[in-house]
């Protein structure tokens, strides 16, 4: 079966995301830290003023703004599926074992994700992120907890209804193991809902580290960062139209094509 219109869009521009991330030291026209104040402030090429070494422009330091955006990419791209994975074997993991015994251990998990969500998701980040400091291990941290409770919830349902079937009544009748049973033959069912999950996801771990560098909870500067590009640039609007606009741009393009990707995968 052909792949939709929308689905090819959406793998083509998160696969360009991707290598661009990948090979921003080979395909960079600059360093994106370095600073010459004498090119500030110059515009995208074909603007008056612009600098035609710089495609599109520079930032109030000099920096090249292409080669931020993508080294951005990469920082972008590196902590969301990091933090994807880290929130699925969290939540896979108290998912189905909540499902798969249920009764009082499960519900023991699952008011522990009721805690959490009881919480809105970015005031959480936030405060976590205030407490544990900058940088990109401890954001990859903090989305990766905040971000299981979601496949917690997909992975309890699934079990619940996996586990009343013939194939586990047979494992279970063969002496095999719950631990066997759980993650080696009710786990790989599970597959295709907690792609779709996995998918939209990587879309909001996207946004909220675009929004944790926003707010100089990210990545610490001169580390490039779509979000902290903004921050940068949400004063000079008016002037500098390009070093908010164009970071913009790339996070929306970005999670238009991974939740175009999710759309299939439901589908």
């Amino acid at each position: 079966r052909a792949l939709p219109v929308g689905a090819w869009v959406g793998f083509v521009i998160f696969g360009v995301v991707v290598v661009t991330g990948v090979a921003a030291p080979l395909i960079a026209p600059h360093n994106p830290t370095q600073i010459d104040l004498a090119n500030a402030l110059r515009p995208p090429r074909g603007f008056a003023g612009a600098n035609p070494a710089y495609l599109l422009g520079t930032d109030q330091l000099g920096r090249d703004v292409l080669s931020r955006m993508i080294y951005g990419a990469r920082v972008s791209i590196m902590i969301a599926t990091s933090a994807v994975a880290i929130a699925a074997l969290i939540g896979v993991v108290v998912g189905v074992i909540a499902g798969y015994y249920g009764g009082r251990v499960a519900d023991v998990l699952m008011r522990l994700a009721d805690v959490q969500l009881a919480f809105p998701a970015v005031i959480l980040a936030i405060i976590v992120a205030a407490t544990l400091g900058g940088g990109m291990r401890n954001l990859v941290i903090v989305l990766g907890v905040i971000g299981w409770t979601t496949f917690a919830r997909v992975a309890r349902g699934s079990t619940l209804s996996e586990r009343k079937k013939q194939y586990v009544e047979a494992a279970t009748s063969l002496g095999c193991s719950d631990f066997r049973i759980m993650f080696r033959h009710i786990l790989p069912n599970l597959a295709s809902p907690l792609l779709v999950v996995a998918a939209f996801t990587v879309a909001q771990m996207v946004l909220w580290e675009a929004g944790l560098s926003f707010l100089g909870l990210g990545v610490p500067p001169p580390q490039a960062s779509w979000g902290s590009m903004l921050a940068d640039g949400r004063s000079q609007v008016a002037t500098a139209w390009w070093l908010a606009t164009l970071p913009g741009i790339a996070i929306a393009i970005t999670i238009l094509g991974i939740n175009l990707i999710g759309e299939w995968l439901r589908e």
